[in-house]
């Protein structure tokens, strides 16, 4: 595997997404790059050994839901493989996460699984609220950035 030089989101037809993996949600920069190009929908696959690896997981996310005003799943592993080395303890709780304001939850979750068990969580997400929000939300915090005093500048592209 071999690392790219672009941060690109994908047209499906659930929307635009992005996949940033497990430490890189910890950047907002990558997110924002991906923001910048419409992404409605964040893909974060992680693998965290301790609750506290999954807390920064999962904190970042919902920041990143936030500032970005979009849609954050995020999915681990749960579990052990004790055949295999370093696998032998995980910790995860699977969820996606919303912007905050009126017309999503108060807690900015809109589903969860249960804490290390093995589960599945499925989710309605409305991409017509993403377009409100931008529009008429409460607080715009894509729109209402100061791209006079700073901007995010993707070097691979200079």
């Amino acid at each position: 595997m071999k690392g790219g030089q672009k941060v690109k989101v994908f047209d499906t037809d659930a929307g635009k997404v992005g996949i940033v993996i497990c430490y890189d949600v910890e950047f907002p920069e990558l997110s924002r790059a991906y923001a910048e190009q419409g992404l409605q929908i964040l893909f974060v696959p992680f693998l965290t050994d301790t609750q506290n690896g999954y807390m920064r997981v999962r904190t970042c996310a919902m920041a990143r839901a936030i500032e970005n005003e979009c849609y954050v799943a995020i999915a681990g592993s749960v579990g052990n493989l004790p055949k295999v080395s370093n696998m032998d303890i995980q910790f995860a709780q699977s969820a996606v996460f919303t912007p905050s304001d009126f017309a999503f939850p108060t807690n900015c979750i809109k589903a969860e699984a249960t804490a290390n068990a093995e589960m599945t969580i499925v989710a309605d997400v409305d991409l017509n609220l993403l377009k409100e929000l931008h529009n008429h939300g409460s607080v715009r915090t894509m729109q209402d950035r100061r791209h006079d005093l700073y901007k995010i500048r993707w070097n691979a592209e200079s």
